[in-house]
């Protein structure tokens, strides 16, 4: 790979990339077309002047795409599949069935977001975000404000942020040779994260549309579909379990986990046909979040700071709008870090913008007028403050460990 061209000092690949992700928050009504065309542009300037890591011209961007198609399939059929999954959850009934077991105030909008984030601790975040989008548009009777859509994001993010399973970010550290209980302390600082976003977001929602305090009468669970539901996220937990401690080179060959869900949802689809209606819209969602997750993957990131508590904690703003599986693959060759602040900072920290997680990506398929970073972040700033003092309380709690050079 060449040098990086520079502009003002910065790499113009950068330069391209911040000027895409500004496109998508300027033009929200448009931001598929924005990430493809900035796309478009990063890889023509790639080719004609920068190169790629693994060499120059058609054959670098060849080898460069051999490399990364495993994630980026992996996130096609997760989020694809996963929108099949919240339409058999919704059509199950049960989430019908939820005002009856959730408190009639804002507090019931806090044990929600509760669920969200113990769902993700074992399940895929996008599954825990869409499972909680889709109790929400129920129990708030469609009317769920931009603010606590993003607390469910940033309790998907939080509950996976601890845990091994819970997120594609310990799993990678996990394969990586890192103990589970290196990561597991990321907890103390989710869960004050957790308890410092959720209250005033439930305020939020509870002001914008209140609980509904009665579900309605007649209810029959479709159990059919609550079997099809379980199927599909006990798959996923086990082949990602699984391919880690029998397979790991396996999760680098083929795109296992997403493989695993279509698997079930195939396969049950006699029992109960997807909502394939679904699918336009949460192809044009998927379809943007591959593109700037491709784009990023382009840049030259070929180092970070030196591991230290304050470069960690920017690492979190960084990965609100940079794919955080490079930076944490970059982290875990670089070494030197406390790896529970990793996990926190690289797992949480997307959900201060929507397209920062693909959580979050996820959400705004099922909820279109989440698609604006100004409003994500003016009425979603709980989570930014969450995050910050949440990390702040874990460095005076446990303080800086960092590990040796890994």
């Amino acid at each position: 790979m060449t040098e990086p061209i520079l502009l003002f000092g910065i790499p113009v690949d950068f330069v391209l990339f911040a000027l895409t992700l500004l496109g998508v928050a300027l033009f929200h009504r448009r931001t598929l077309q924005v990430a493809l065309t900035g796309l478009a542009v990063i890889i023509v300037y790639k080719l004609a002047f920068a190169g790629f890591k693994q060499g120059a011209g058609l054959g670098g961007f060849g080898q460069h795409m051999a490399h990364e198609w495993v994630t980026l399939a992996n996130l096609f059929l997760i989020l694809t599949g996963f929108a099949l999954l919240s339409r058999h959850f919704e059509e199950s009934r049960i989430p019908d069935q939820m005002p009856a077991l959730l408190p009639d105030d804002w507090k019931g909008g806090v044990v929600l977001l509760a669920l969200v984030f113990v769902l993700s601790s074992f399940l895929d975040n996008i599954a825990a975000a869409l499972i909680g989008g889709t109790v929400a548009r129920h129990v708030f009777q469609g009317k769920v404000h931009i603010g606590y859509l993003a607390a469910i994001v940033a309790a998907s993010n939080a509950g996976g942020a601890g845990s091994v399973v819970g997120d594609t970010t310990t799993t990678m550290m996990w394969i990586a040779g890192v103990s589970p209980l290196a990561v597991l302390e990321a907890y103390v600082a989710a869960i004050v994260a957790m308890l410092i976003f959720a209250v005033p977001a439930a305020i939020q929602q509870h002001r914008f549309s209140p609980i509904q305090k009665d579900p309605p009468k007649g209810l029959k669970i479709d159990m059919a579909r609550v079997f099809i539901v379980a199927g599909i996220l006990i798959a996923a937990l086990a082949t990602n379990v699984f391919a880690n401690l029998k397979f790991p080179a396996l999760l680098g060959a083929l795109p296992v986990l997403g493989i695993a869900v279509w698997a079930v949802i195939l396969a049950t689809a006699g029992l109960r046909a997807p909502d394939w209606k679904v699918m336009p819209e949460t192809l044009k969602g998927t379809t943007f979040l591959l593109a700037l997750v491709a784009a990023a993957s382009m840049m030259p990131v070929e180092r970070l700071p030196a591991p230290t508590w304050q470069t960690t904690l920017g690492l979190g703003f960084i990965s609100a709008v940079f794919d955080n599986i490079p930076l944490t693959a970059l982290a875990l060759k670089q070494g030197g870090y406390d790896w529970g602040y990793l996990a926190y900072a690289v797992g949480f920290g997307g959900s201060m913008i929507w397209f920062g997680s693909s959580a979050g990506v996820a959400l705004s398929n099922m909820y279109p007028e989440a698609r604006s970073v100004g409003r994500w972040i003016s009425q979603g700033w709980p989570v930014a403050v969450a995050y910050v003092v949440g990390f702040l309380v874990m460095l005076a709690i446990i303080g800086w460990r960092p590990d040796a050079p890994h």
